[in-house]
C-alpha cells in the first residue's frame, strides 16, 4: 500500500471488537488514508459492565487500551480518550439515588484522570445528556461535567464534551472557571456556532465555510462500530474520504489539510502528529 502523503486524523471514533467489526474497521480507516485517530471509551453498559463505584470504570478503560493496542497493529496511531458517557446517569439512577450516581460518575472521571496522568490516555470525556431530562438530572449532570473540567485542569489535558445540539455556550464559562482553555474543550458532534472547539462530523455542511474562515476545527466520524447499527454515525472511511474529496475539489488546500489534521490537533491535545 502507498504511504500516506499527509496526516488525516479522526477526532472521535469507537472501535469495538466484541460488538462490532473491530480491527477491520480500523483497517478500512487506514486503507482510505487515515493515519491517526482518537479512540473514545464506550459507555459501560455496551461492554456488559455495570459500575457501582468510580473504580469499576477501570474495566471500561482497560478494555479501551486493549483495543488501542489492537488498532495500532494496523499502522494507525491511536490516542485513547477516557471518561464517563453522560447517559450513564440515567442507567445508574435505575440502581441508586441520584447523589450516588453523581458520585459514581465523578469517581469514574477521577479514575480516567489517573490514566491520563500516567500517560496511558491523552484526554478525558464527559458532558451531559443530549436528550430531554428533568431539571434535577440536568443539574446533576452539570456537576459531573464541572468535575471533569476540574480534572482536565489538574491533568493539563483536553476534554471531549458530549452534550445537546447547539452552541453549549455555558460550558465555555464553566471551562474558564475551572481554568481550562476553551480551545481545549472539544464539542464532539459540534455545530459551527459553538464557542468551544468544534469537532465536526465529516461531510458537515459548515466545513467549507470554516476552511475559508481559517477557524480551528477538527473532523470526526463518531463511528459506533456496532453490528446493530452498521455505519452509524458515519463509516470509518469517512474522514479520510471526505478530506480527499475536499482536496480534489479545491475546497481544501494541502496547507488547510495540515492545519486541520495536524496543527490544530497538536494545539488542542498536546500530542505529536507525524508520519514517521
Amino acid at each position: 500500500m502507498k504511504s500516506p502523503e499527509f496526516p488525516i486524523t479522526d477526532d472521535h471514533i469507537h472501535i469495538d471488537p466484541v460488538n462490532g467489526r473491530g480491527v477491520e474497521a480500523a483497517k478500512d480507516f487506514f486503507r482510505a488514508g487515515g493515519t491517526h485517530l482518537f479512540l473514545v471509551s464506550l459507555p459501560s453498559w455496551t461492554l456488559g459492565i455495570h459500575p457501582s463505584t468510580g473504580a469499576d470504570y477501570a474495566r471500561v478503560f482497560d478494555e479501551t487500551l486493549r483495543v488501542a493496542e489492537l488498532v495500532a497493529t494496523t499502522g494507525v496511531v491511536v490516542f485513547p480518550v477516557l471518561g464517563v458517557h453522560p447517559a450513564e446517569i440515567t442507567r445508574l439512577m435505575e440502581r441508586m439515588p441520584i447523589a450516588d450516581a453523581v458520585a459514581t460518575m465523578q469517581g469514574g472521571i477521577d479514575c480516567a484522570a489517573r490514566y491520563v496522568q500516567e500517560g496511558r490516555a491523552v484526554a478525558l470525556k464527559s458532558g451531559r445528556p443530549h436528550y430531554d431530562v428533568s431539571p434535577e438530572i440536568l443539574a446533576a449532570s452539570n456537576a459531573v461535567l464541572a468535575h471533569a473540567l476540574a480534572c482536565a485542569a489538574d491533568c493539563g489535558c483536553a476534554l471531549q464534551v458530549h452534550a445537546e445540539t447547539g452552541p453549549c455556550s455555558d460550558i465555555a464559562d464553566l471551562a474558564r472557571r475551572a481554568g481550562v482553555p476553551v480551545k481545549r474543550v472539544v464539542k464532539h458532534y459540534a455545530s459551527p456556532d459553538t464557542p468551544l472547539h468544534p469537532s465536526l462530523i465529516a461531510k458537515h455542511e459548515g466545513i467549507p465555510d470554516l476552511i475559508k474562515s481559517g477557524r480551528p476545527f477538527t473532523m470526526e466520524s463518531d463511528y459506533m462500530d456496532s453490528h446493530e447499527r452498521p455505519g452509524a454515525v458515519i463509516g470509518p472511511k469517512s474522514v479520510p474520504r471526505y478530506t480527499r474529496q475536499l482536496l480534489a475539489a479545491g475546497t481544501m488546500t494541502e496547507e488547510d489539510c495540515f492545519r486541520i489534521h495536524t496543527e490544530t490537533i497538536q494545539d488542542v491535545y498536546g500530542v505529536t502528529i507525524s508520519l514517521s
